[in-house]
C-alpha cells in the first residue's frame, strides 16, 4: 500500500486519530518506548539519530509529511528546558535539514504559543509563559523558514488516547474508575474540540495549498469546569473532583486562551465546541 502522507508523533492525541481516521493515506510513527497496544506494530521514530530522517525520506518517497511530534508535558518541560528543547526543537531541525524539497511539511503546534488573557488570532504576537510554549514558538520558527510549509495552531483536542490514560476524556476516566483524586484548574478556558472534528480539518489543510500559520478555532471558549462536568456526564460517572485555580499549580498554566481566526474561508470556520457538538 503506497501512502502519500508521513506523520511523525502519532501518539499524541491528535496524532493518534489522525493514524485511525486515514489509515490508507497515513503512515504514522510513534515515539519510543510506547508500547501501547493499538499503536505497538507502527513504526518507531528515531529523531535522537542525525542518519535517521535522511534514511526514512530515501524509503518513503511522501509528499507530505504531518509534524504531531512533541512532548508537551508543561511540568516535565520546566523540569529540563535542555530535553525539552532537544525534542521539540532540535528533532524538528534535523527533520527540516533532510527534508526532501518536493515534501510538503505541516507542524501542528499549540495554543501554549500564547499565554495571556485573550482572544488570539494569525497576527497575534506570541506570548508563551511556559518552557513548553518557548519551545513551540521555536519550532513554528523554524518550519515557517521552510518554503510552502504551513503552520497549524490547535486548542485542547479530546478523544481516545493509544493507552487510555492520557488526554482529558481518558484521564478522567481512568482516574474515575480507580478512584484516585482528580483537580481541575477553574480559571482556565480553551478552545476545545473533539478530536475527529480537529482531525478531519487538519487534514484538510495540510492537503490544501495554505501556507504560513493557520488556527482551528471553536464556537466559543469553554472551561475546565464546564468541561469536566460535561465530560464525567458523557462517561456516565458523578463529577468528583476538586477546583484550584492556575496560580496555586507549581508550573506556569494557562489562563483564558481563545483561538480566533482573520481568515473567511470554509478552512478558517470555527468547529463546534465539545459542549455544542
Amino acid at each position: 500500500m503506497t501512502r502519500s502522507t508521513l506523520l511523525f508523533g502519532a501518539t499524541s492525541i491528535l496524532g493518534f486519530n489522525l493514524a485511525r481516521l486515514f489509515p490508507e493515506t497515513i503512515m504514522p510513527f510513534i515515539s519510543p518506548g510506547n508500547t501501547s497496544q493499538p499503536v505497538r506494530h507502527w513504526p518507531v521514530l528515531h529523531m535522537e539519530n542525525p542518519d535517521w530522517p535522511e534514511r526514512i525520506f530515501a524509503q518513503y518517497e511522501s509528499n507530505l509529511l504531518l509534524y504531531c511530534h512533541a512532548v508537551c508535558d508543561v511540568q516535565k518541560c520546566e523540569a529540563d528546558p535542555d530535553w525539552a528543547h532537544e525534542i521539540n526543537v532540535q528533532h524538528l531541525r534535523r527533520v527540516i535539514e533532510a527534508l526532501p524539497e518536493k515534501t510538503r511539511l505541516v507542524y501542528v503546534s499549540s495554543d501554549h504559543v500564547f499565554g495571556g488573557d485573550g482572544e488570539y488570532d494569525e497576527h497575534s504576537r506570541p506570548c508563551p509563559i511556559s518552557v513548553y510554549g518557548r519551545t513551540r514558538v521555536d519550532a513554528e520558527e523554524l518550519v515557517l523558514g521552510r518554503h510552502q510549509s504551513l503552520v497549524i495552531r490547535t486548542g485542547l483536542a479530546i478523544g481516545a488516547s493509544p493507552n487510555g490514560r492520557t488526554g482529558h476524556l481518558d484521564w478522567l476516566r481512568y482516574r474515575t474508575q480507580r478512584n484516585l483524586p482528580i483537580t481541575i484548574v477553574e480559571d482556565e478556558d480553551r478552545s476545545v474540540v473533539w478530536v475527529t472534528d480537529l482531525s478531519e480539518r487538519v487534514m484538510k489543510l495540510a492537503q490544501s495549498t495554505e501556507t504560513g500559520i493557520r488556527h482551528v478555532s471553536a464556537t466559543r471558549a469553554v472551561s475546565r469546569v464546564e468541561l469536566a462536568n460535561y465530560l464525567m456526564s458523557f462517561l456516565g460517572e458523578p463529577p468528583n473532583f476538586r477546583c484550584e485555580s492556575r496560580h496555586q499549580r507549581p508550573t506556569p498554566h494557562l489562563g483564558r486562551v481563545e483561538l480566533t481566526s482573520v481568515y473567511g474561508d470554509t478552512l478558517s470556520r470555527p468547529l463546534a465546541s465539545v459542549l455544542d457538538g
